[in-house]
């Protein structure tokens, strides 16, 4: 039997895009009452007008910054008296991302934002989730956290793995105090991260992909399950996936 989230505290940070957004607004149209952050105050104000009156509040936030996230996190938790939900949705790539163009400060901004900044988000609501029993969080991943290549480049694809190892590291330490961690695995979908590819994605490739409401759909069905089930991990991709298509029309032989 699905929950009822309703007046449950919500956190979600990249909260002012794509899937971030998504999120947000399923939640809060689920009854929760979610916490917007990101670094952009007029996309978190944007996406407080999608959701329900009441139902949000924002906190800016660059989760590269260590202390700013501890920071957001005790006056959240002070503020609502508990924390149910993190959605880690904070993340970013570049666009000369692979070996022969991918500069120090680029690789160092990938994983202070989509590794170091989930790390310290997961950090700062575990001893609150575990002092009272219970709690969710999804760290939104990648396909490139599961499958390695070229298209998204060494950065994203080692932070994109480290976190899928983080993600099971906190069912097998926190499991036991009634905390579940999900690493969300998307394929491609169609979001503003898709214009810093190298090579640009059509609006007809764009229209095939996973939209950002199918993961706040998925987001806010991973909420309503029971608090004794774990989604360890799971993968949403395009029917049409053009990896694969783009394989299969290299190995397998047209029809004559």
């Amino acid at each position: 039997m699905l929950r009822n989230l309703e007046n449950k505290i919500a956190w979600v940070t990249g909260a002012g895009t794509g899937i971030g957004e998504a999120a947000a607004v399923a939640l809060a149209e689920a009854g929760m009452h979610v916490v917007l952050s990101g670094r952009r105050l007029a996309k978190l104000e944007e996406v407080a007008g999608q959701c329900p009156a009441g139902k949000t509040s924002i906190e800016m936030l660059d989760v590269a910054d260590k202390e700013a996230v501890a920071d957001v996190a005790k006056r959240l938790i002070d503020t609502h008296g508990r924390i149910d939900m993190l959605v880690a949705s904070a993340g970013i790539n570049v666009k000369e991302r692979n070996w022969h163009n991918v500069s120090l400060e680029d690789w160092d901004s990938v994983i202070r934002i989509d590794l170091d900044g989930a790390f310290y988000c997961c950090q700062a609501v575990l001893p609150t989730m575990k002092a009272q029993g219970e709690g969710l969080i999804i760290n939104i991943s990648s396909w490139a956290g599961k499958h390695v290549s070229v298209v998204t480049g060494p950065a994203y694809t080692a932070a994109k793995h480290a976190m899928n190892a983080m993600n099971e590291s906190i069912n097998m330490e926190a499991g036991m105090f009634g905390v579940r961690a999900c690493a969300v695995c998307p394929g491609e979908v169609a979001t503003p991260i898709l214009d810093n590819r190298p090579i640009p994605v059509s609006a007809e490739d764009r229209a095939k992909m996973v939209q950002p409401e199918d993961c706040g759909e998925l987001i806010r069905f991973l909420a309503q399950l029971p608090n004794h089930v774990c989604i360890n991990d799971l993968t949403i991709s395009p029917t049409f996936n053009r990896g694969y298509a783009a394989q299969a029309r290299g190995q397998i032989p047209s029809p004559e």
